[in-house]
């Protein structure tokens, strides 16, 4: 599965960018998604060795075609609709259509919040629910429904915000450190070069 998720996913990543973890919608709703096309599917595999003449199986054929373009159609929309969890943030992916895709991306930085939301009968014995995150710039939020286990979810996201906003500290403590070094050095290299000059004048003097 990871492997696949490289694979379709692989695409949206920055340099140094990895995946944590993708969220999918729950496997019910791809159920639904791809009950149809997949009957259609296997009922022309069955009527192909009824067909009483050549034209008919010609048909048959053409139809199963059809079948399995509608069944990757409705594949692709169910897989491709995720969330990806990386090392530096969100990125809300869409498929509208074969030639129609599109990505959003939202830094742990700009995170302002986190929260899951589990409502209705159904839900609550498949457990699946919404996944919404607030963001601080816009103060706006994206939703993510029918996501399964979202409590699982939830700490996923904060784990890795918790982990990306620790590294960038870190780093921000070290470019300050440098930082400080670099003015201190430059302050005993002035006071050094005064006290040279200090000592040259006197010895001209003299």
């Amino acid at each position: 599965m990871f492997h696949l998720n490289e694979r379709f996913f692989g695409r949206h990543l920055e340099e140094d960018e990895r995946i944590a973890y993708v969220v999918h919608k729950h496997w019910f709703r791809g159920f639904r998604f791809l009950f149809w096309p997949a009957t259609s599917f296997l009922a022309c595999w069955i009527l192909l060795y009824l067909a009483p003449s050549r034209g008919v199986f010609y048909a048959i054929s053409l139809w199963s075609l059809v079948s399995l373009v509608w069944f990757l159609r409705n594949f692709f929309d169910y897989y491709l609709d995720a969330w990806i969890v990386t090392n530096m943030g969100i990125i809300d992916v869409e498929w509208h259509g074969w030639f129609h895709r599109q990505s959003a991306r939202i830094l742990y930085s700009d995170i302002q919040g986190v929260g899951y939301e589990i409502q209705g009968v159904t839900n609550t014995l498949l457990r699946y629910g919404t996944i919404t995150i607030e963001k601080i710039s816009t103060g706006g939020a994206i939703s993510l429904e029918n996501v399964p286990s979202p409590r699982k979810v939830e700490g996923i996201i904060l784990q890795n915000m918790e982990e990306y906003l620790h590294a960038k500290n870190l780093k921000n403590a070290k470019n300050v450190q440098e930082l400080f070094s670099t003015i201190v050095a430059r302050e005993v290299q002035r006071q050094e070069l005064s006290a040279e000059d200090a000592e040259l004048s006197s010895s001209q003097r003299l």
